[in-house]
């Protein structure tokens, strides 16, 4: 229905979107947050894209990409970005940008390809310590959103959430909101929302799509396996990714005033580079792409340059 900005690449048995803008080394490479995708960039990727090569793709099920493989750890992502790039061809080092749960994916990157990799920024990112082991409150949550995911799915199918979509496009949102209740059976919370980009944010011609995009099955699909799965996500990164990434320039952005215990988690990434560096986003809250892209521009813009980068 809306054809990709960029290309979709096999990379084995299905293919991926990946949206390269721009040129220059080192390339940054996006990867969203748990319910984004390549649309999530769109605040930032073009201002990037004026001072180097920027490119956007979106995990599998998600965006113009078609359905992976089930299930959707952060390790298997991270393979599936790998042969995604040396397929299209776009030559490293990269600068790996990762939001919250596509943080995750791209510290498994860089820990498997270090000598691909140039740089981190880590916007508002997911913490693995924090999902080896939920707490019961945190197993809930997990649950929950495995069991909105499988009725989203359904809703899909039966051609529910085209109607929320359609609702949301004009601007009815008590008369969607009310929809999604009875589809998921009153199990959805206000906080549940925030695992979708807010797209009043975006501009008008990146709304479309994306309202498109979340009235398919493989969007819950593929969204529900990754929620399912994130405890053993963070199992490969605390496993696969070193005590240290030496002085690789790392970057890791907190949404304003983050309570102490992700302050601390954050100030621990920081000492995993002896180039690594905390900002603190003034006015945003867990979009930090969305609220504040220009804080997000600038740390890949210190981060190219810790790298010694020409641009």
């Amino acid at each position: 229905m809306f054809a990709p900005p960029g290309s979709l690449w096999e990379v084995g048995g299905f293919r991926l979107h990946l949206h390269c803008a721009g040129t220059g080394s080192p390339v940054v490479v996006f990867d969203a947050a748990l319910g984004g995708s390549s649309i999530s960039w769109t605040l930032v990727q073009p201002r990037v894209a004026a001072f180097t090569r920027a490119c956007a793709y979106d995990r599998a099920g998600f965006g113009w990409s078609e359905a992976g493989p089930l299930p959707r750890t952060a390790g298997t992502i991270a393979r599936e970005l790998h042969t995604l790039l040396e397929r299209a061809g776009e030559a490293p080092p990269y600068v790996l940008v990762g939001h919250s749960f596509g943080a995750l994916v791209v510290r498994l990157f860089a820990a498997r390809h270090p000598e691909l990799t140039a740089g981190l920024v880590l916007v508002d990112p997911a913490h693995p310590e924090d999902w080896l082991n939920p707490s019961p409150l945190e197993q809930a949550h997990i649950a929950r959103g495995r069991r909105l995911c499988a009725q989203g799915a359904r809703a899909a199918r039966l051609g529910l959430a085209r109607a929320v979509a359609a609702l949301v496009g004009v601007g009815a949102l008590l008369p969607a909101r009310a929809v999604v209740r009875f589809v998921s059976r009153g199990g959805l919370q206000p906080r549940d929302e925030s695992i979708l980009a807010p797209m009043w944010k975006l501009p008008p011609d990146a709304r479309r799509p994306l309202r498109y995009f979340w009235t398919q099955p493989k969007f819950f699909e593929a969204l529900g396996s990754q929620i399912d799965s994130i405890c053993a996500s963070a199992a490969e990164v605390l496993r696969e990714a070193p005590g240290s990434f030496g002085d690789l320039p790392l970057v890791t952005i907190s949404s304003t005033d983050p309570p102490e215990r992700k302050r601390q988690r954050q100030e621990a990434l920081v000492r995993l580079s002896t180039r690594g560096s905390h900002v603190v986003a003034a006015n945003s809250g867990h979009w930090i792409p969305l609220d504040q892209p220009d804080v997000v521009v600038d740390a890949i813009k210190d981060v190219l340059r810790r790298s010694g980068a020409v641009t």
